[in-house]
């Protein structure tokens, strides 16, 4: 009766089979991964930290992240982040779980933020450490800005490495907040896609620079290019 009047009223249809309703009906939101595991892109940015996938970028999963991050679909943050909390589980699953862990949000490029109004990336990542809290001390922690990148439409893997290469930074004064706030702490870099991984070594190699060394890259969904390393 619920899906039938949302047809009614809102003529909304699932992203996963396009039966009228929610906007993910039950049956689809049933068949997303309980699993993570390690998602390599290919060929790999040297230095990339181990790099965790819930889900490959496509169908149903792909609408989601399109809609949460370019159509103000904020009904999906809640799906969504549970498939992140699930990579981040799956990434701290060998560190003591006393520890707390610090999920940084990869930033938006420059801009990005205004136009939507919002920060999606960052809002995912808040409701995944809400999820996260239930089994282990977490946090958001949005250390990073990004400063000069542009978009990464239609770039390769060489040209999205160079595009975010030396872009992101994270200030004195929020790291003295964290040093205060957390002391010892796990930093994962957390994303919605992993494509190249060009975005998670920039960030990682910003994190490294302030002493903040990243323990894991974990992302609700990577593209089917990934793969594990030969």
């Amino acid at each position: 009766m619920l899906d039938a009047a949302l047809d009614l009223l809102l003529g909304s249809r699932c992203v996963g089979c396009d039966t009228p309703g929610r906007m993910l009906c039950r049956r689809c939101r049933a068949g997303l991964s309980r699993r993570a595991g390690p998602a390599w892109p290919t060929p790999t940015p040297p230095g990339l930290a181990t790099p965790w996938a819930s889900e490959v970028y496509d169908g149903a999963v792909r609408a989601l992240v399109v809609g949460h991050k370019d159509h103000g679909q904020w009904g999906h943050r809640r799906v969504l982040a549970d498939l992140l909390a699930t990579a981040v589980h799956a990434a701290a699953e060998d560190l003591d779980p006393r520890v707390p862990l610090l999920l940084v949000p990869a930033p938006s490029r420059p801009g990005a933020g205004r136009q939507r109004g919002y920060e999606p990336t960052a809002a995912l990542v808040r409701t995944a450490a809400r999820a996260v809290r239930a089994e282990r001390p977490a946090r958001a922690a949005p250390l990073l800005v990004s400063r000069g990148a542009r978009d990464q439409a239609g770039l390769d893997a060489a040209g999205r490495a160079a595009n975010v290469a030396g872009s992101m930074r994270c200030s004195a004064a929020v790291l003295r907040r964290v040093a205060r706030r957390d002391g010892e702490a796990h930093v994962v870099v957390c994303d919605d896609v992993l494509t190249t991984g060009a975005t998670a070594r920039e960030a990682q190699r910003a994190l490294a620079a302030v002493g903040l060394d990243p323990v894991a890259i974990a992302v609700v969904a990577a593209t089917r290019r990934a793969s594990p390393p030969a």
